[in-house]
């Protein structure tokens, strides 16, 4: 079963845990890449959501024009 995918607001917060934790050092050499990658595919995630609400605006003010 795949894992659902996280809101927007849901990646942001886990991205800000993230970063914390790398801060402080928390992570060990082991969890890091784990974490960095992890990191990336929610940046990835939160730049799509963004990319598909500027084109649902774009449309918006389109139709309305």
């Amino acid at each position: 079963m795949s894992e659902k995918k996280p809101t927007f607001n849901e990646a942001v917060a886990e991205l800000e845990e993230i970063l914390e934790l790398i801060e402080n050092g928390e992570p060990d050499v082991d969890e890091l890449t784990g974490k960095v990658k992890r990191a990336s595919l929610l940046l990835k995630l939160c730049q799509g959501k963004l990319r598909d609400t500027e084109k649902e605006i774009d449309k918006i003010i389109e139709e309305m024009q």
